[in-house]
């Protein structure tokens, strides 16, 4: 009876071809010609006693072997599923199929467990949709595939992110705004959240406009991805902190253009910094306009022990003296040039003295320092 219903089974579906299909030509001789009994059965999977040896040690048991198989160690491994446990859960077929999208991309295992490591819930993500299209524009926008790849491990919500909606038209803004492609692409090495949090409203072209920065100068495309990507009350606050410390509001704009990267120091850094330049070292409002590097300097470590070093070298009548150009240029010094130039240059009892004092207020922290915990922001920063 099986064998009878199978015959009758067969038959019932090359019925259906020859009769039933409206795309088939009969006059035509050829339409016919590829087609057999495999074209139309199911091809049997084999069982496992029909399977080789070689073909049954290649099938992967659960995740884990199949990440082995895909190239990372037992250690990848660990730290991929404490990142991501459901991973061990996840269907084999559905994690090996985005697993070899990402190997025909060119990606390592170790740029793998990177990813996961940064973005955890990205192979749970379909990397699929429009992905022949999404890969030739990135092509063409990025120029190489290795630029390509280093975008995607930077950020690898690349691969998914709404390409329509989100990824063409943000493109299309930037280079409505003035910025090349290779200025595009810098700017998305450098700041990978740069598509999902573009927004720029009629505040913040004023901002930008404001800035003095014209169209096609190195610090243009900075001053727009930074203001783009910041939200607008953060950027009132920190032109607002800069206020407070005798700036007026172009000032702090014509200074955000010249050091576009000012914006992304904190409230608080510019605060302590701004207050004791000003207050305890005297320098002027204008001095810091034009030296904008003395806010990027750590208070703790940079500006507070080699200003209180120049203090006791002039108590101590010694030269050279940090004071005055000098100041500028020390806070500038690489650590190992400052204590040449102004700790080794002197007898070996006079730098003995001066080394242990200016590691002496090194070691010294603000209060609470060693206690502030260190918050994980996430991709990428």
């Amino acid at each position: 009876l099986i064998m009878k219903a199978a015959k009758f089974n067969v038959f019932t579906q090359f019925r259906f071809l020859f009769f039933n299909s409206k795309t088939l030509n009969p006059l035509n001789p050829n339409t016919f010609r590829f087609l057999t009994v495999a074209a139309v059965l199911p091809s049997p999977e084999k069982s496992p006693e029909d399977q080789t040896e070689e073909e049954l040690s290649s099938t992967p048991k659960d995740s884990a072997d199949l990440f082995k198989q895909w190239g990372c160690t037992d250690d990848d491994i660990s730290k991929i599923f404490q990142r991501r446990p459901s991973l061990q859960r996840m269907e084999l077929k559905l994690l090996d199929s985005k697993l070899k999208i990402l190997t025909e991309l060119g990606l390592p295992s170790s740029d793998l467990t990177r990813i996961i490591n940064c973005r955890p819930r990205f192979l749970d993500c379909r990397i699929n949709r429009c992905l022949e299209e999404r890969l030739e524009f990135f092509q063409t926008l990025f120029g190489t595939k290795e630029i390509l790849l280093k975008a995607i491990v930077r950020n690898p919500s690349l691969l998914t992110y709404d390409f329509h909606k989100q990824i063409k038209p943000i493109v299309a803004f930037y280079e409505q705004l003035g910025l090349s492609r290779s200025e595009l692409v810098s700017v998305l090495l450098a700041r990978p959240t740069l598509i999902p949090r573009t927004s720029l409203d009629d505040e913040k072209m004023d901002y930008i406009r404001r800035t003095g920065v014209e169209k096609g100068t190195t610090m243009y495309k900075h001053v727009v991805a930074l203001f783009a990507i910041s939200r607008s009350e953060t950027i009132r606050q920190k032109v607002a902190n800069l206020e407070k410390h005798g700036f007026t509001e172009d000032e702090v704009l014509r200074l955000f253009g010249r050091s576009p990267f000012l914006v992304t120091l904190s409230v608080d850094k510019v605060q302590r910094n701004m207050t004791y330049i000003l207050g305890t070292m005297k320098l002027s409002a204008n001095l810091v306009q034009g030296n904008p590097s003395l806010l990027f300097l750590n208070l703790e470590t940079t500006i507070k022990p080699r200003y209180l070093l120049g203090a006791k070298l002039d108590d101590m009548g010694l030269v050279p003296r940090v004071k005055g150009p000098s100041l500028l240029r020390a806070m500038r010094m690489t650590e190992k040039r400052f204590i040449k130039v102004f700790i080794n240059c002197h007898p070996e009892d006079v730098a003995h003295e001066l080394m242990e004092y200016y590691t002496g207020v090194k070691r010294v922290r603000r209060l609470a320092e060693s206690s502030k915990k260190q918050l994980y922001r996430g991709f990428p920063f």
